[in-house]
């Protein structure tokens, strides 16, 4: 999740909040992409989540990255709870999750080198401390009481603030991983449509990365369980968003939205104070409970955007939220999805000509049957596998186009990272069937094999 927001000053007129949003459209050539990933550390003796203290511990990895990568501290109270390097950051999820939110980058070649180095340096520090790590959207076997909680601030509030909403919200924050790209817009109205693909083709996504087939030690019925987690978690933050779809909607409309959305925090002087269930509303008039008088700097507002969670999210670029965390290769083919649909406008189009008829009931019962199915899923009329098959060719033409050389100009585009997706097409399976064939067959239901073979 996201680090405490720096910068802004104090909002005198509420245009600025859609101001600060607009702020965000970049001209083609500025475009960037920006490559998320979390993974579970546990220790390799008793294949448990490792804790944020002592030897063996996320503080321990955090700090031999530190001193032997060079990466710069972040800290909160004292405590270490991140990293920053040459645009990058290394951040901690509330159970322990190790997130690389990677530096903007103009190639995937470049993104999937930066991926590729950090999972490496991990690995260093790693072997030094007995520890492993693995990508999974959910943790197979590790109950809510073995997952450590760690000293950040905001996490403290949301974990108390989660069994008010819905049933899930705690399960996500300290037992599941996700993978995510985050790309720019170049106008309110290219944002607009890009906001529209990425929300009906999310499940797409969801489907193709379906890595989390186990949940308490067993079998749960869903080839993402992490997608099904989210679906009980806060229905005033999640969602595949209806008003998106919406004549007029924009970054106003957007505003609106988040305006409703209740606060978490708001975070002074290294401090998070409490706002839960409050109005940004209230806030913008100088009447918000927590901090009577005072009214929000654009800091606050960017923080406030951090707390929404739905499909795919605008805060100055827009956030693909649909995805499981998962093996090596397909931390750089989410990326290279996206990319090939979002940064070529004949693909762009394309993938709207694909979802542009689908109503609201259509769209969320995609979603759902993403979750439970994978590639399998069918729901009114629409089959998964066929639907990913037409999604990932115009994916595939858009990085063509794109024409992105690689290594020295040896490799002419970015296409061949969507080669383990291409697989999953061809083979009709995802991660989570492979999870689901080893489990009912050479694991014998031996779920701790996993770790020996899905670790990095």
């Amino acid at each position: 999740m996201s680090i405490p927001q720096t910068g802004g000053g104090p909002i005198e007129h509420s245009d600025q909040l859609a101001e600060y949003l607009a702020a965000g459209c970049k001209p083609r050539a500025a475009w960037r992409i920006g490559t998320e990933h979390e993974k579970f550390g546990y220790c390799k003796q008793s294949l448990k989540p490792i804790p944020y203290d002592g030897k063996a511990s996320i503080f321990a990895v955090l700090d031999g990255l530190r001193q032997r990568h060079g990466w710069a501290p972040v800290e909160e109270a004292g405590k270490l709870i991140g990293l920053t390097k040459d645009g990058a950051n290394v951040s901690l999820e509330p159970g322990g999750q190790l997130e690389l939110s990677g530096a903007p980058l103009e190639t995937i070649h470049e993104t999937c080198d930066e991926v590729n180095a950090h999972l490496k340096d991990v690995q260093d520090i790693a072997d030094t401390l007995d520890v492993g790590f693995i990508g999974l959207g959910a943790a197979p076997n590790w109950s809510y009481e073995d997952m450590p909680m760690m000293p950040k601030g905001r996490y403290t509030l949301m974990r108390d603030y989660m069994d008010r909403v819905g049933t899930m919200g705690k399960s996500m924050m300290f037992r599941t991983c996700t993978v995510q790209v985050n790309l720019d817009f170049e106008s309110e109205a290219d944002m607009v449509k890009k906001m529209r693909v990425a929300i009906a083709l999310q499940p797409v996504a969801t489907a193709l990365f379906a890595n989390s087939p186990f949940f308490d030690g067993d079998v749960n019925g869903h080839k993402s369980w992490r997608s099904r987690v989210w679906r009980d978690l806060d229905p005033d933050r999640t969602g595949t968003l209806p008003f998106v779809f919406e004549d007029g909607f924009g970054f106003q409309r957007w505003v609106d939205y988040a305006l409703d959305v209740p606060m978490y925090f708001v975070y002074r002087d290294g401090t998070y104070i409490d706002a839960l269930g409050q109005s940004f509303r209230d806030f913008l008039t100088g009447n918000l409970p927590a901090l009577p008088g005072e009214v929000p700097t654009l800091s606050d507002w960017a923080d406030h955007l951090t707390t929404i969670f739905p499909e795919a999210r605008v805060k100055q670029f827009i956030e693909m939220r649909g995805a499981d965390g998962g093996p090596w290769r397909r931390l750089c083919a989410l990326p290279a999805f996206w990319v090939g649909l979002m940064y070529d406008q004949s693909a762009l189009d394309a993938a709207w000509d694909l979802v542009k008829h689908w109503d609201d009931e259509t769209r969320e019962a995609l979603r759902i049957a993403a979750s439970e199915d994978g590639l399998q899923a069918k729901t009114h009329g629409i089959d998964m596998h066929e639907l990913a098959r037409q999604t990932l060719a115009v994916s595939e033409q858009g990085l063509n186009a794109r024409a992105r050389a690689g290594v020295g100009g040896l490799v002419p585009d970015e296409t061949h990272f969507l080669n383990a997706l291409k697989e999953s097409v061809e083979s009709g399976k995802v991660p989570a069937d492979e999870l689901l064939e080893r489990y009912h067959g050479v694991w014998g239901g031996d779920l701790s094999r996993i770790y020996q073979d899905f670790s990095y």
